[in-house]
């Protein structure tokens, strides 16, 4: 076959045994730190990740992707990985069928099950290589923008404080950790119509699941009901504290993905707008920060769940 590919793309499949015979290569939407290909061959369809070293600045572990990849194809929330080429930055899994989900899919009340389903068979599965947590990630992201004289929105360093109010009441009650994917963003699920699959583990680590349960609520830019059901459906019960805990962790989770914007913005070579991608989400953790009920949450955060 030809492929429609530039060169180096086409040299890095070809690298790869699994892709050598390759019928087809269609490349997949989505992706802002790699490019994805749907590869066909005679021993199936897969799609190959390929990333660029210039990640390494975001703190992703490549070959903690892997590993955690794998583990969580072995807890079944995940499809299974089937080539790693360290040394040309290419990861394969096998293509599953389905849609890809867009945030409307999360606001759909009926999808709150399925979401705590999916998240629950991952969160039960093999322990992960490493650990996420972004009340340590946000600060070295910070650090990293402030060394390299990267933008910074207005009153960023404001919420410094609230973030450490923020810190010291999710301490309160620690929860255990769980594999997380940490990223789910609604085009993370595939929906092959009986169930949902959990795709790209680049941000994956060890972490409280109501990270796991406030960024999908706030990758989703949904309204406050839509957290309680997920937290609702995850746990099984209703828990004010525990909805507070996913709420905190949504902010925090806004607040430090503005950061990953930040050194997106000033280090990407990709054509893509991280900055206003991020002070999107700037903009409702400012208008969460500054909330009345700011205070609320972090005392319902440590209370008994």
């Amino acid at each position: 076959m030809v492929d429609h590919l530039d060169p180096s793309l086409t040299a890095r499949l070809t690298a790869v045994p699994l892709f050598a015979d390759r019928t087809d290569v269609t490349e997949l939407s989505g992706g802002l730190t790699n490019r994805n290909l749907k590869v066909t061959t005679p021993a199936g369809v897969f799609v190959a990740r390929l990333s660029s070293p210039e990640s390494a600045l975001l703190s992703i572990d490549r070959v903690a992707e892997q590993a955690n990849s794998v583990a969580a194809a072995e807890s079944g929330a995940a499809p299974e990985v089937v080539a790693y080429a360290p040394e040309i930055n290419l990861l394969a899994v096998r293509f599953v069928e389905g849609r890809t989900w867009t945030s409307a899919d999360v606001l759909v009340p009926e999808n709150a099950a399925r979401i705590a389903a999916a998240c629950r068979q991952l969160h039960a599965g093999p322990r992960f290589v490493n650990d996420f947590n972004m009340l340590t990630l946000q600060p070295k992201y910070l650090a990293l923008v402030q060394e390299r004289e990267f933008r910074l929105p207005d009153r960023y360093l404001d919420f410094a404080d609230q973030a450490k109010e923020i810190s010291d009441a999710l301490s309160a009650r620690p929860v255990a950790t769980v594999p997380c994917n940490n990223d789910l963003l609604a085009a993370n699920f595939i929906d092959n119509g009986e169930r949902l699959w959990i795709i790209d583990y680049e941000y994956s680590g060890n972490n409280d699941p109501f990270f796991e349960i406030g960024n999908i609520w706030s990758e989703a830019s949904a309204a406050p009901d839509v957290l309680e059901r997920l937290v609702h459906a995850y746990v099984g019960y209703e828990s004010q504290s525990l909805v507070a805990r996913a709420r905190l962790w949504g902010l925090m989770s806004k607040y430090g993905w503005m950061l990953w914007a930040s050194i997106q913005d000033g280090a990407s070579s990709l054509d893509f707008d991280f900055w206003s991608w991020g002070l999107e989400k700037y903009d409702r953790a400012v208008d969460e920060f500054d909330s009345p009920e700011f205070t609320r949450w972090l005392s319902e955060a440590r209370a008994a769940p």
